[in-house]
């Protein structure tokens, strides 16, 4: 059953639940979706919000107009370091800006490229799980172009999306990527007409939406771990994941609907 939609809309940002999936637009698109300081911490509350919000599945981030996200809104002041508080003893504080909140969110999260992204926004929609492109977008990692390096979690992610040589030679050079390159090298999972990005992106936070949440929740929290373990540890580790997940309603749900033969409706407990 569809659920009803809540939007909330403050400057610069929109914010939309329905059907289980919440949904975060960038609406500045006469400054290319710049994102402005106050926008960061906006942006960081509606990740953690829709996070912690138990009838939200998935996370979409998009844009209007032609750009997703052209970067930091230098002229509004914004932080160099995309928001980060300063502290007195390290000089800034990055654990409550966008990219980490990012990172370590549970619910799956998937960007909607309507438009190109470059630097900050670039590294953003990185960051995000599954990336869907329109076809006249371009990612620019013009970093070292302008005297910086990716300062968002480029130079984590990338040379794990694209390995050593492929990411030197992005980040180095500062190249300006096609859309069709983009799906080339891996970065995005599908290219499709621009007027379509929104709903492809919608359909498949839709698929994932009718999975068992607590599933797919613990299976990204799995594939972020083992990032970082042996294969050993990793294997212990789910194995523990498990147990809790056996005493689920919804795996007592997943397996009643597959001898039944029928469509699931798990509720997330």
């Amino acid at each position: 059953m569809a659920t009803a939609a809540s939007e909330v809309s403050t400057e610069g940002m929109l914010y939309e639940v329905s059907d289980h999936i919440a949904t975060i637009t960038f609406n500045r698109p006469e400054e290319r979706n710049t994102i402005s300081g106050p926008m960061l911490s906006e942006l960081t509350e509606k990740l953690l919000e829709a996070d912690e919000d138990g009838d939200v599945r998935a996370i979409v981030i998009t844009g209007t107009g032609r750009f997703f996200c052209a970067g930091l809104d230098l002229n509004a002041g914004t932080a160099s370091l995309g928001g980060g508080r300063k502290t007195g003893k390290s000089g800034l504080d990055l654990r409550n800006t966008p990219p980490t909140v990012l990172h370590s969110l549970d619910t799956p999260t998937l960007c909607a490229l309507n438009g190109s992204a470059a630097g900050y926004g670039m590294d953003l929609a990185l960051g995000c799980d599954i990336r869907i492109m329109a076809d006249g977008a371009k990612l620019a990692a013009a970093f070292t172009a302008r005297g910086i390096v990716p300062e968002s979690g480029g130079t984590w992610i990338l040379p794990r999306l694209l390995g050593w040589s492929k990411a030197a030679e992005l980040i180095f050079t500062g190249r300006t990527l096609l859309a069709d390159e983009c799906q080339e090298l891996g970065l995005v999972s599908k290219v499709v007409p621009a007027d379509e990005v929104g709903v492809a992106a919608r359909n498949l936070a839709l698929e994932i939406a009718a999975n068992a949440p607590m599933a797919v929740q613990a299976s990204k929290r799995m594939m972020r771990m083992g990032m970082d373990e042996t294969f050993n540890d990793h294997v212990h580790h789910v194995y523990l994941q498990l147990l809790p997940l056996f005493a689920s309603e919804d795996f007592k749900e997943g397996m009643a609907s597959f001898m039944e033969k029928r469509k699931a409706e798990f509720k997330g407990r």
